[in-house]
């Protein structure tokens, strides 16, 4: 099995006046795994559905294989699906559910035999042919749906929160084996997630949706590190976001002076870059903040909560120039409640936006 390339181009769907997607073109490589996620209403499910052909756009085209099929029924596109909810059959054997898309497609019984052992073995339900679907965990059910939708081979496979309904552990070891599965077989995946550390751990690509349009397409590496705005940084991951104008600017970073008087710096990001006197907010990851002892240069505030998580240590430290800061320590980290400490970051790990780039 190898996945195909998926181009999308100049994508919109409107429900009357309201314009759900806007203008979306999207390229994704063969056997590439890409997560759409963004805030509920952002569009990305409905550009999933739109691949799957279960709505059609108002404009634009959607290529498979380099097969115009934006007006082709969903039964024609040879697309796997597996959704939150996994419409499996309740009366049916593990091995009947996977079944079932093969003997629609009326294939031989002995390759329908083959083709069942060779995917049951690779989700790890070998054992468990003969057993009901209610007679089957969370995760297990989950395995058969997946199943059933790679047994006949499609090469694009769409997953629309297909672990929504799983608690966090289970999650996280089904996250593992999605990804192992999708790249023993090179299926091109379409992931729709709101959970953004699922959408990093697993996609090649995140593509970040906000009204309709694409924000931002890259790597985690390139969503998390490098922002490209304030709405963004906002989403993926957790930030500390500060309010402030700018007092002096050069080509690669920018001083900004926060409401309360601080003058703290980053990297700006943007073009046009902000000017003198703009209102500017400031992000800066909490594991990117350094503590010292309060005698030090920097910011300077008081420790009013610590959570220790095992990974980590999570502070957040009440500045005395009155905004809140969350920080991430190392879990040998030895600042208590009530301890009094300086905040310094590197320059380029705070990245500063013009005000109007953030929003919902």
């Amino acid at each position: 099995m190898s996945g195909v390339a998926i181009e999308i181009q100049g994508l919109s769907k409107s429900y009357g006046a309201i314009r759900v997607v806007d203008d979306v073109s999207l390229n994704i490589m063969p056997g590439e795994f890409i997560a759409l996620l963004g805030p509920s209403g952002s569009g990305k499910s409905t550009l999933l559905m739109s691949v799957a052909g279960f709505v059609q756009p108002s404009s634009g085209s959607i290529k498979i294989g380099g097969k115009d099929v934006t007006h082709i029924a969903p039964r024609q596109r040879n697309i796997g699906m597996v959704f939150q909810k996994y419409a499996l059959f309740p009366h049916m054997t593990v091995r009947e559910n996977i079944a079932f898309p093969l003997l629609q497609r009326r294939l031989a019984k002995d390759e329908i035999a083959r083709r069942i052992a060779s995917i049951t073995e690779l989700v790890g339900l070998g054992d468990f042919e003969g057993r009901l679907i209610p007679d089957l965990s969370g995760g297990q059910q989950q395995r058969v749906a997946l199943a059933r939708a790679l047994v006949y081979q499609p090469p694009v496979l769409l997953m629309d929160e297909p672990l929504g309904a799983l608690d966090k552990k289970l999650r996280e070891r089904l996250q593992q084996e999605i990804k192992q599965i999708q790249r023993i077989t090179g299926t091109t995946v379409i992931f729709v997630t709101h959970d953004q550390t699922e959408a990093l751990a697993m996609a090649d690509r995140l593509v970040v949706f906000r009204k309709g349009r694409i924000e931002q397409i890259g790597t985690p590496s390139d969503l998390y590190d490098a922002p490209q705005t304030a709405f963004v940084a906002d989403f993926i991951g957790e930030a500390n976001i500060l309010k402030g104008t700018v007092r002096e600017i050069n080509s690669q970073h920018c001083q900004v002076q926060l409401e309360s008087g601080c003058v703290i710096a980053g990297k700006h990001v943007g073009d046009p870059a902000p000017v003198v006197g703009n209102p500017v907010d400031i992000v800066v990851r909490p594991a990117h903040i350094l503590t010292g002892p309060c005698d030090g240069s920097g910011l300077h505030g008081t420790v009013i909560a610590r959570s220790y998580l095992g990974e980590s240590v999570n502070l957040r430290v009440a500045l005395k120039c009155g905004d809140t800061l969350a920080v991430k320590e190392p879990p040998g980290s030895s600042r208590q409640l009530g301890e009094e400490v300086s905040l310094n970051w590197h320059c380029q790990h705070a990245r500063v936006f013009k005000t109007n780039e953030r929003g919902t």
